[in-house]
């Protein structure tokens, strides 16, 4: 899977994505500009130790993204990926249809907005059939980007089995009595 933050804002919120994507195994696609340095201390706090074990690109605007995006689909097309090209949805509180409405796949892009403002509309018209939304009360704007961030990836990752992904835990002390 593929996290996308368009112009991100506040760095510990890009710390706990971040941090959310090294424990999925989730790579994290930064747009430019942000509001905020990467090496800000806030970022490493966030992410605590994690950061330097993110697979993590910037590019410099949505055009450069977009570009690199589209050659890797079609890398991933030309050579007969077997689970379908990889799709960039884009999730905003404009997006008639819910994130639970859509079937994820094992290598999609999913794009999040700055704080202050989500994806700009410009780049949602030319892709009205990828917005997705988390359903809120009517009077709420959003949830915070990396609530919004967990929500989403956590069910693409549930429809593709958490692959690769540690399905069961043990204490650290003690043992469970059954595995269930």
């Amino acid at each position: 899977m593929h996290i996308v933050l368009h112009q991100p804002e506040i760095p510990a919120n890009t710390g706990n994505i971040g941090r959310t994507c090294v424990a999925t195994g989730t790579s994290l696609h930064l747009i430019e500009p942000f509001g905020f340095r990467l090496n800000e201390k806030e970022i490493k706090r966030a992410g605590m130790d994690y950061w330097e074990k993110l697979d993590v690109t910037r590019y410099m605007n949505f055009d450069a993204f977009y570009r690199q995006y589209t050659e890797y689909t079609a890398q991933k097309t030309d050579a007969a990926f077997s689970t379908g090209k990889p799709r960039l949805w884009m999730a905003t509180t404009k997006a008639a249809r819910s994130y639970t409405d859509v079937q994820f796949g094992p290598d999609d892009f999913i794009m999040f907005g700055k704080e202050s403002a989500g994806i700009p509309e410009e780049i949602l018209v030319e892709h009205e059939k990828d917005c997705i939304r988390i359903p809120m009360l009517p009077d709420i704007r959003s949830l915070n980007l990396s609530n919004a961030v967990a929500i989403v990836l956590y069910e693409a990752l549930r429809q593709n089995d958490f692959a690769s992904m540690q399905r069961a835990g043990e204490l650290h002390r003690l043992h469970w009595k059954e595995k269930i």
